[in-house]
């Protein structure tokens, strides 16, 4: 599987490249990330709880960091073994560029798993892969640049506008398949 995106992020490059350095910043952002230690200055070990699917697995890997360029960027590379789930390795370029007064956060990720996880079918796992990755960039930024007042009403107004598109595709689909909605909007028979 291979990923590319970019974060921007309200804050300087500097303190964007900190809380990418920061084991405790990380933690809150990595999704299910239960523990993480830094055992070197390029050495980090971690135990990761992940779902994906019906499979729910506990990763407990290494990442080497290299090519560090403060406060460009480095590159990330690790294993994970999530024991009969199956084991993920991977790596990541992540680098940063100045856009005005954000910080852009760029990255390129290629990673793949095996065992019970590989068997679930790419789609679910890049699927996974991809809302794992908005998590972390969107925790990371709120953490670097709380976000606004203003931001967080339009991300809760986006959410609203999911919410009624998905429950009028159900409420279509039952009218379909002649579920016709909720009980109470049937006529008695």
């Amino acid at each position: 599987m291979e990923m590319t995106g970019a974060q921007r992020i309200n804050a300087s490059q500097q303190a964007v490249w900190t809380a990418l350095n920061d084991v405790d910043v990380l933690k809150q952002c990595i999704p299910g990330c239960e523990q993480i230690a830094r055992v070197s200055p390029t050495d980090l070990e971690a135990l990761v709880v992940l779902r994906v699917g019906p499979v729910k697995a506990s990763f407990k890997g290494a990442v080497k960091l290299s090519d560090i360029d403060p406060p460009n960027g480095y590159t990330i590379k690790g294993e994970g073994n999530g024991g009969s789930s199956g084991q993920a390795k991977g790596g990541a370029r992540v680098w940063l560029t100045r856009d005005g007064r954000y910080t852009v956060l760029n990255y390129d990720v290629n990673a793949e798993v095996t065992g019970k996880l590989a068997q679930l079918g790419a789609r679910l796992i890049d699927a996974t892969a991809k809302k794992l990755a908005d998590d972390f960039f969107q925790k990371l930024g709120d953490i670097v640049a709380p976000p606004t007042n203003e931001i967080l009403a339009e991300r809760e107004a986006r959410q609203w506008i999911v919410i009624r598109v998905i429950k009028r595709v159900v409420r279509a689909i039952r009218r379909l398949f002649g579920g016709g909605g909720d009980a109470a909007d049937r006529p008695a028979g």
